[in-house]
């Protein structure tokens, strides 16, 4: 029970990152330009999370192949439920506008996943679930700025969004719990194929949703410059190398 309670407190972390950035968008307005930097710079965490970490420990397995297919079976994982995603979409959202319903299952598969993550990792060793935690915190901050600001565009009304916020604690609750007690007691390959996996998911969220919604972002009011590339490339960098400096000073 301890080491459960222990999942649960660093599963809060990524969650409350989440929810305070839900409460800053109520808080102030950031231009798409700015919601675009802040998008590249949670892209370059997630990217660190996947490289400096996750892989990593998934390839110190005696049969290194195994992790690697599944690290392209997660990409793949992610693919079909982006496409289930795009007709749920189109079903309840004929106008091309994103219901409500909708960006809030988006955004609940992403923490879900943050969730298996931390479970999964904490397995492996706490140390390395608490690394994943605080990694995901700078990560989830603007992402639940951008979601909260999309409900808002949506018309969804500011106690309900509030509600929603909150309530994006539950699936990375989950999904953590799922994590640690699935895989407690499973073999080291198995446990190591499911980081990899999960790695592999993470990676083609920042590629297909991350990114592109940057660049959606800064041209939505027609704000994009010369300068925003520029600007989301250094911010995609710096995102990484905060990650990197949490891994090298916390991890020891």
């Amino acid at each position: 029970m301890e080491g459960y309670l222990l999942v649960l407190a660093l599963a809060a972390l990524p969650a409350a990152g989440n929810f305070l950035g839900g409460l800053a968008s109520e808080a102030f307005r950031v231009s798409g330009n700015g919601l675009g930097v802040a998008l590249h710079a949670a892209a370059g965490v997630v990217l660190a999370v996947v490289g400096l970490e996750l892989m990593p420990e998934a390839l110190a397995s005696s049969t290194p192949w195994v992790p690697i297919v599944a690290f392209v079976g997660g990409g793949g994982f992610f693919l079909a439920l982006d496409k289930v995603i795009g007709y749920v979409q189109a079903r309840f959202a004929p106008d091309g506008q994103s219901g409500p319903w909708a960006i809030f299952s988006g955004v609940s598969l992403d923490l879900f996943s943050d969730g298996v993550m931390i479970g999964t990792g904490t397995v492996v060793n706490p140390a390395l679930g608490l690394l994943l935690a605080a990694g995901q915190v700078p990560a989830d901050i603007p992402e639940g700025f951008a979601a909260v600001a999309t409900l808002r565009r949506a018309g969804v009304s500011r106690s309900r969004r509030l509600a929603l916020a909150a309530a994006f604690a539950i699936p990375i609750l989950i999904g953590a719990t799922l994590g640690y007690f699935a895989l407690r007691s499973a073999p080291e390959l198995v446990t190591l194929s499911v980081l990899a996996l999960t790695g592999g998911a993470l990676t083609a969220v920042v590629i297909e949703e991350m990114v592109p919604e940057a660049h959606t972002a800064s041209r939505e009011n027609g704000e994009e410059d010369t300068e925003e590339p520029r600007l989301n490339a250094l911010a995609l960098v710096a995102g990484f190398a905060l990650f990197a400096a949490i891994s090298a000073y916390l991890g020891e």
